[in-house]
């Protein structure tokens, strides 16, 4: 009963601290763009109310998955390390193949300076971000046995919804036209749909390695090369190709992921029948559901 009730808590807040910082800034008008009080207020409220949840409401830290549980998990670091790349490199040998994107402005040095120049940032930021996602969200679902599916759903949905007031208010026409050309409100359906089935992988590494390590690894390493890929002109995607091959939430990319992430169910649904069959002191950090 306590779970349930801090997880509605920790749900109405999500859904509003972003329009609440919406309303502070209708007051601050004269703010840097892209850096406002009312998007500090978005991106801090989260991991606040996971702070006051779990040492006033009961929640306790124990769940919250500090430890790197690295003993048998290595290869699921790597796939969180790689995962991105892979996924965007072979988006961009497809597009380049079917000519689809334009690589004349590409400069594979320069994209990988700007990706090490970030990853130290984006670390630090994800390791925030995922301390709620799935250090505090998906750990307390979990904890409450929700179907797997359902899991990605409510995971999913609550982490798209909280971007609502960033993709309708927070981020410039510039940035959305650069990833798909579309309107405020399509795109941000498009970004809870697309961040929905990053779910599934997002939420199987964490059930596999009851560690958020993994997940911010991921997080950052996407961060810190898909965004600057995008956002920095080094490709330029064909018109009317946009919503196939966008890396960041064209249909074939989100597809891949998809994919991705149903393989690594498919991968700890194995690994829970050979708990049962062998014993859990072989597999420690596997969670029966």
């Amino acid at each position: 009963m306590k779970t349930k009730r801090n997880l509605l808590i920790f749900i109405v807040v999500i859904l509003l601290c972003g329009w609440l910082g919406v309303f502070v800034d209708r007051f601050i008008p004269e703010q840097p763009k892209g850096d406002t009080l009312g998007m500090g207020i978005w991106l801090v409220f989260p991991l606040l109310t996971t702070i006051l949840l779990r040492v006033f409401a009961g929640d306790g830290w124990r769940d919250i998955g500090l430890l790197p549980n690295l003993k048998g998990n290595i290869k699921w670091y790597i796939v969180s390390l790689l995962v991105y790349p892979v996924i965007t490199s072979i988006v961009l040998l497809v597009s380049y193949i079917f000519g689809w994107m334009d690589f004349s402005d590409f400069n594979l040095d320069a994209l990988v300076s700007v990706f090490a120049g970030g990853l130290l940032i984006q670390f630090v930021k994800n390791f925030f971000e995922e301390s709620v996602w799935r250090g505090y969200l998906t750990s307390k679902l979990s904890s409450l046995k929700v179907n797997d599916f359902w899991l990605y759903f409510i995971v999913g949905g609550v982490w798209g919804a909280w971007h609502i007031p960033y993709f309708l208010v927070f981020l410039s026409e510039s940035d959305i036209f650069s990833v798909l050309p579309v309107n405020r409100w399509l795109f941000a359906l498009i970004g809870i749909v697309t961040m929905i089935c990053w779910t599934v992988m997002y939420t199987e590494i964490y059930l596999m390695t009851k560690s958020i390590w993994p997940l911010v690894l991921m997080h950052m390493t996407e961060d810190a090369l898909v965004n600057p890929l995008i956002l920095g002109g080094y490709i330029k995607i064909a018109q009317g190709k946009e919503f196939l091959v966008s890396p960041t939430a064209g249909i074939i990319t989100t597809i891949l992921y998809l994919m991705v992430g149903l393989l690594l169910r498919t991968k700890r649904k194995k690994l829970e029948r050979e708990v049962l069959k062998n014993g859990r002191e072989s597999f420690p950090f596997v969670e029966l559901k």
